[in-house]
């Protein structure tokens, strides 16, 4: 096997489970194959590499999902990766009326080489590990201004995650003049040889200086000294070529399907 076969087959087996410790009000839930978790900012379904549903019998288990959340009144997302099976996945979910948000490449580094303990950061920028509520706010009023949308669900998800497994989940910012000017965090997958990076946006006038890397050394750094084996990222456009740089791999993508109740 190539390197890169070894890291899906690795990510197949240890990363399609329901994570470790939900927080407060949100359960992981099983219909057929396919994982539900319900009770966050949107509802999530994923299933493994092969759903081993065809046909009739697959667009019943989408419309069920779908079913499901509507009677809810959420919205649901579908986590799809390329490399699933059956093929048609994908097109029996738009037939069920679930629409393909932004493709993003999911690439796997090996710890032991991503690792820095003490990254370069441009003059006057700091790196903080945070757990208090006032600064996952903070977090979320800087995702909001990168994004043009309104992100404060983003602060309860930090803040309760935080809570309920403050083992599992290590958010960092990097602040400078008093302001957040970048955030991501770093969750562990407790029983697997696994974490993940998450976040990494940064304000406009902060990008191309370094931050994004240094925030991925440190985590690395981290995640080391819990024995994890591999750091696994869902890359957007603009990431995926900067982590590439550093020595991550890609193993195939993930499209978010996402259906929407109509507004009532």
């Amino acid at each position: 096997m190539t390197e890169s076969e070894i890291l899906l087959a690795a990510y197949d087996d240890q990363m399609r489970g329901a994570p470790p410790s939900p927080p407060a009000g949100v359960a992981h839930e099983y219909d057929g194959p396919l994982l539900r978790i319900v009770g966050q900012f949107r509802g999530l379904v994923s299933g493994p590499r092969d759903l081993g549903v065809y046909g009739a019998e697959l667009d019943r288990l989408i419309v069920r999902q779908r079913d499901y959340f509507a009677a809810r009144g959420e919205a649901v997302e579908w986590k799809t990766r390329g490399h699933d099976t059956p093929a048609d996945l994908v097109d029996r979910l738009r037939a069920a009326g679930f629409v393909p948000e932004d493709q993003e490449t999911v690439v796997i580094g090996r710890t032991a080489d991503l690792a820095v303990r003490h990254p370069v950061l441009p003059e006057g920028v700091t790196l903080r590990r945070v757990t208090a509520e006032a600064d996952m706010r903070r977090i979320a009023a800087m995702e909001s201004a990168v994004w043009g949308e309104d992100c404060g669900w983003l602060a309860d998800d930090l803040t309760g995650r935080v809570a309920a497994a403050p083992d599992e989940i290590a958010v960092h910012v990097a602040e400078a003049d008093g302001e957040v000017a970048s955030a991501a965090w770093l969750v562990f997958r407790e029983g697997t040889e696994f974490a993940s990076l998450w976040g990494g946006s940064t304000l406009v006038r902060w990008r191309g200086k370094g931050i994004y890397r240094a925030l991925v050394a440190v985590r690395a750094a981290l995640a080391a000294e819990r024995g994890g084996r591999y750091l696994q990222v869902d890359a957007s456009d603009d990431s995926a070529p900067i982590l590439r740089r550093l020595g991550f791999r890609a193993v195939t993508t993930t499209t978010p399907y996402v259906w929407t109740p109509p507004e009532r």
